[in-house]
């Protein structure tokens, strides 16, 4: 409903006119250090750290027996954001859309051509639909069902690192003219169904369900004693 609205109302150019007019009518923010080198680059690296962890947390979790319970939780975490990444990255090759910078709108030379529109053969391939950076961050809305499996009073901590790194990384894309307003929810919708399909297959309940399932079932004295 909200990408029908923002197609219905041209949500994404209002939103890109704006940023535009408010940079002088050029992409002034393109290779500022807060926009290139923080929040892009640095954010990649963000993201890329955290994998890191969360596989060394995989590894360890298999190697020490007593941290089984957390297996499946952190094996969950890493193939959500693995799979969240790769999808955006798969999207981005196979739906060509022009970045904002590279439309004639804004200084490019380019004609806007819309997600379901033919694309003439004559224009060059792009890769600028879903947001890519943007996935980097709403990956980590996995963290809200992570949490929730384990310790639950920290999933909306969980929720609210996904979604802070997502718009962080999503704004900071659309300052540079990399993105429209719309390539960014298509992202966070995505990233959170993959979370959420995910994590009904691999984890059966936002309580501790692994650390009852993994303990043996011993019946108990007097259970075994009744007639």
């Amino acid at each position: 409903m909200l990408l029908f609205i923002f197609h219905l109302h041209n949500v994404d150019f209002a939103v890109a006119d704006w940023l535009y007019r408010w940079e002088g009518s050029a992409w002034t923010l393109k290779h500022h250090l807060i926009t290139e080198a923080i929040l892009h680059d640095g954010g990649r690296v963000e993201s890329q750290t955290m994998g890191a962890i969360a596989i060394a947390g995989l590894i360890i979790s298999t190697a020490w027996p007593s941290l089984r319970t957390w297996r499946r939780p952190l094996a969950y975490l890493v193939l959500s954001v693995l799979l969240s990444t790769l999808s955006i990255s798969t999207l981005k090759q196979l739906v060509s859309m022009d970045c904002p910078w590279d439309l004639a709108r804004y200084g490019g030379d380019l004609p806007f051509i819309g997600l379901f529109e033919s694309r003439p053969a004559n224009l060059p391939d792009t890769a600028c639909f879903p947001a890519g950076h943007a996935s980097a961050g709403y990956a980590w809305l996995a963290l809200y069902f992570f949490f929730g499996a384990m310790l639950p009073r920290w999933r909306w901590l969980g929720l609210a690192i996904g979604l802070a790194m997502g718009v962080a990384f999503g704004v900071g894309q659309q300052l540079r003219g990399a993105h429209f307003l719309s390539h960014d929810i298509w992202t966070l919708m995505i990233c959170w169904t993959i979370s959420l399909l995910l994590a009904h297959l691999l984890l059966r309940s936002p309580t501790r369900a692994d650390t009852r399932s993994d303990s043996p079932a011993v019946p108990s004295p007097t259970a075994s004693n009744s007639p």
